[in-house]
């Protein structure tokens, strides 16, 4: 075979669209064949939502002033950040499984763009969110959440997205270069818990240590949690809302070829 670096060459850019679109195809077959694997996207929004509305959210909306209901309205918006890091993970597991179940070979061998398999995992993997997305507010306005502008609200949807997505290519990287998915799934932890937790999608970072405080500053999970919140129920916006693009344009930047490098190398 000529290296793929050719071979991508050879392919036009109609054709990289049209191979991205079969892939996709294939994926979402893959999950119709396995539907247990949409339990993630399905469950999570749930069980959270429920966990911290009904179990923190009468402590801490005291806290804010406004009781329960008013802790629904604060913590719903950054529950559509939260979403959007970690099913991201799910880019990096389903890639290694398919490295190590010899699917990636049988690519290897087919007339096909490499980027196509990459942007395809990806596609598929913003459908999931944009699903978890979906119950999520299903789930937001039973208890309670109150929706006062439709327009941010998908704007919110829309800057998560655009968010995962460059998180995203740290997951297909993890994919790449750790030898199986539950390596992927145990890194993964290690980057999503202090990164959910050291923000402000929970709890307002006031109430915590300065030190914390000026971690929270700097995590980009918080800056999308305040620019959804203000989208969604009011507030400022612009600063969180420039500082999350940045965030999403330097991550892409950095780690988008580094994936694609690690990817071409491997396969």
């Amino acid at each position: 075979m000529p290296p793929a670096p050719r071979a991508d060459a050879r392919i036009s850019p109609r054709g990289h669209v049209r191979h991205t679109g079969a892939l996709v195809r294939r994926n979402l077959l893959w999950i119709r064949q396995d539907p247990e694997s949409m339990f993630d996207a399905l469950l999570m929004p749930v069980v959270f939502t429920l966990l911290f509305v009904y179990v923190f959210g009468g402590s801490i909306g005291q806290a804010l002033g406004g009781g329960q209901d008013g802790y629904v309205q604060y913590v719903i918006p950054g529950m559509i950040a939260m979403m959007s890091m970690t099913l991201s993970q799910g880019v990096g597991t389903g890639f290694s499984q398919d490295f190590n179940s010899g699917v990636m070979d049988r690519f290897r061998s087919l007339p096909i763009g490499r980027g196509s398999v990459l942007f395809a995992k990806i596609s598929v993997e913003m459908l999931r969110m944009l699903f978890a997305t979906t119950v999520l507010m299903v789930v937001a306005v039973l208890v309670g959440f109150d929706i006062r502008n439709w327009a941010g609200l998908f704007a919110a949807v829309a800057l998560s997205a655009v968010f995962a997505s460059s998180i995203m290519w740290v997951f297909l990287t993890l994919g790449v270069i750790l030898k199986n998915a539950q390596a992927v799934q145990g890194m993964g932890f290690m980057v999503l818990f202090p990164l959910q937790f050291g923000s402000s999608i929970f709890a307002p970072p006031q109430s915590m240590p300065g030190w914390l405080q000026a971690f929270t500053d700097y995590n980009p999970l918080s800056t999308l949690a305040d620019a959804a919140r203000g989208l969604m129920v009011g507030g400022p916006v612009a600063h969180d809302l420039w500082m999350t693009l940045g965030w999403s344009v330097a991550i892409t930047a950095v780690m988008a070829p580094v994936a694609i490098h690690k990817f071409r190398t491997k396969t």
